[in-house]
């Protein structure tokens, strides 16, 4: 026999959900087969088997909460499946006869019946009620994407399974108006629980300010071609430039790179700047390391790559790990105006928000200029109000002249 164990996922998460599982009592499995799908806090990870044979028995259901080094199935070792241990002798000749027929299985008949798919793919095809074998992938080896799911149109004969593997249901209330009950996800839970665990803890206060986006905007105009061309396709976006600013602000206010650890201060000396991406699970941050150290384009072809995985749901537990300070740009979906809330045990992230011309004093006359509302949300226990401003207008007068972030660079 062997135990297949939850495996461990990072430090920081000690358990998962099962979200699916990819093979069923009985059926034969190979080795580095994988064998059901968890769903974490941060990322889906898909569990193998160590051993070749049959699924002996599932210690848990879909939708359970699991633990780190939890047992979840055994597989029975070898070309045939045997009695579980819990099953009684007089059930043994219905085992048995399943077993009968289960070694008819190959590995090709079940990649026929069980599409392969990435997790993300299943699990929206679940969502969606469509059947993956019906889907058909673009990926020249038959494995199914989450662009395949999505290009698909569901049949009306998926609605039955639809009834049975939606999240939700309609209801009606008393007053007879209908409503949906949708089970959030772990993830989104997780979100929800970490974000007023730090409304709770933290002395949260959010400083503003606005920056006339006229220079950096005129330099991008400028260099763009020349950049794309110089750095294999990378484009030259605004990231780059307020991650860079953020950077030379650190430096000249430490503590806004801390965290606080029982009554220690941990100042960091590194900068691994956190980028907000946003994807149908919610709100996840992977981390650009060593900014510092990075030029405009590695830190532009690090952000385009991230934003790419995220979409496809390929981000890795190691992605999102870490990070000192947190840039989220509200103004890709147009907010004018927010207030972040700090990521984890961070104590400052600053907001961007959309660019929009708005008349401005210019010396002594009125002009039209491109402007943009920043916010930094910064925790008051560690960061007084004067080093909060002054970091906000260290990053502003920064990206009012890029010259000298070029310079900081």
């Amino acid at each position: 026999m062997a135990e297949i164990k939850v495996p461990e996922l990072a430090e920081s998460i000690t358990e998962g959900t099962i979200a699916q599982w990819l093979k069923q009592l009985g059926d034969r499995v190979e080795k580095g087969e994988y064998i059901v799908e968890l769903e974490t806090d941060k990322v889906n990870v898909e569990v193998i088997s160590e051993e070749a044979g049959f699924i002996q028995e599932l210690k848990a259901e879909e939708g359970d909460t699991v633990q780190v080094g939890q047992v979840i199935a055994v597989v029975s070792e070898g070309g045939e499946a045997s009695t579980p241990a819990n099953t009684e002798k007089t059930e043994a000749p219905k085992q048995e006869e399943k077993v009968a027929a289960q070694p008819q299985s190959t590995p090709e008949t079940d990649k026929k019946d069980r599409p392969i798919a990435s997790p993300a793919a299943r699990k929206l095809a679940r969502e969606k009620g469509i059947d993956l074998s019906a889907v058909s992938p673009v990926d020249p080896m038959g494995r199914v994407r989450v662009q395949d799911v999505n290009a698909h149109t569901t049949q009306p004969k998926q609605e039955v399974q639809a009834s049975k593997s939606a999240p939700s249901a309609p209801v009606s209330q008393e007053d007879g108006k209908p409503v949906e009950i949708v089970r959030m996800s772990r993830r989104r839970q997780t979100i929800a629980k970490r974000l007023l665990e730090v409304k709770q803890n933290t002395a949260m206060l959010t400083t503003f300010n606005e920056i006339d986006m006229t220079a950096v905007m005129e330099l991008r105009k400028r260099k763009k071609d020349k950049f794309q061309e110089e750095h294999d396709g990378t484009r030259l976006g605004f990231m780059s430039f307020f991650t860079k600013a953020v950077v030379a602000a650190l430096k000249k206010y430490p503590a806004v790179n801390s965290e606080i650890q029982g009554n220690e201060l941990i100042v960091k000396k590194y900068y691994d700047i956190g980028i907000a991406v946003s994807t149908d699970e919610g709100l996840v941050v992977p981390v650009v390391r060593d900014s510092d150290r990075k030029n405009f384009a590695e830190i532009e072809a690090d952000i385009a790559g991230f934003a790419k995985k995220a979409r496809e749901n390929k981000l890795s537990l190691g992605d999102l790990q870490g990070g000192t300070f947190t840039i989220t740009n509200g103004g890709t979906f147009g907010s004018l105006f927010s207030t972040p809330i700090i990521n984890g045990t961070q104590v400052g992230i600053l907001g961007m928000h959309t660019i929009q011309k708005r008349p401005v004093a210019v010396g002594d006359n009125i002009e039209i200029r491109p402007m943009m509302y920043v916010a930094l949300s910064y925790d008051h226990r560690v960061i007084d109000g004067a080093e909060a401003v002054g970091f906000l207008v260290t990053v502003k007068k920064l990206l009012e002249n890029p010259e000298d972030l070029l310079l900081e660079a």
